[in-house]
């Protein structure tokens, strides 16, 4: 399976490592040319704003929506996936739901945390300026922290407010690559 990773900003070989631990065949997304012959997309944090500019420059957003790929967000990518954000409209809407940007604080407020996911069990998440989903329209949340969703799965789209890529836990991987 060929599993595209933006390559715009962020974790992108730290992705691509652990889907190729993972058995799939990474292929790095820079232009929309790159989107041909894959089967799905993570989209890595970063600065969503930047990322979505560039995304938009290289036509990556109209081919995305229009091939209808399977997509797993991550920090910033979640924010680029959501119908809402901070009270607007997100940029690539595959994800039902409403959120915040950095709804935890500045970067001095990141931490890490043990989580508790459906479907994997204990999973450490690396928060880093993360969102917080507000609401959530449709779709299944697989995890919460302090209340608030942090993973949320719809059709065959996966995002989440945090960075699943840190330490090399391929576990989400795997469960995207799966509901492809």
């Amino acid at each position: 399976m060929r599993i595209g990773v933006l390559d715009i900003q962020g974790d992108v070989s730290e992705h691509v490592n652990i889907l190729s631990s993972l058995g799939a065949d990474p292929v790095r997304i820079r232009k929309s040319p790159d989107l041909e012959n894959v089967d799905g997309l993570i989209l890595p944090g970063g600065e969503s704003t930047v990322i979505g500019k560039v995304m938009k420059e290289r036509g990556l957003v109209e081919l995305i929506m229009k091939k209808k790929l399977p997509v797993m967000g991550t920090c910033a990518g979640l924010i680029l996936m959501s119908e809402n954000v901070d009270g607007g409209k997100g940029l690539l809407p595959l994800l039902d739901i409403e959120v915040k940007r950095n709804g935890y604080g500045s970067q001095r407020e990141s931490f890490e945390t043990d989580l508790n996911i459906e479907g994997i069990g204990q999973f450490h998440g690396v928060f880093i300026r993360a969102p917080i989903i507000v609401k959530v329209k449709k779709g299944r949340v697989l995890s919460q922290y302090e209340n608030s969703p942090i993973i949320v799965s719809e059709g065959k789209h996966l995002g989440m407010t945090f960075h699943p890529e840190i330490f090399g836990d391929g576990r989400i991987h795997r469960m995207f690559i799966d509901s492809i």
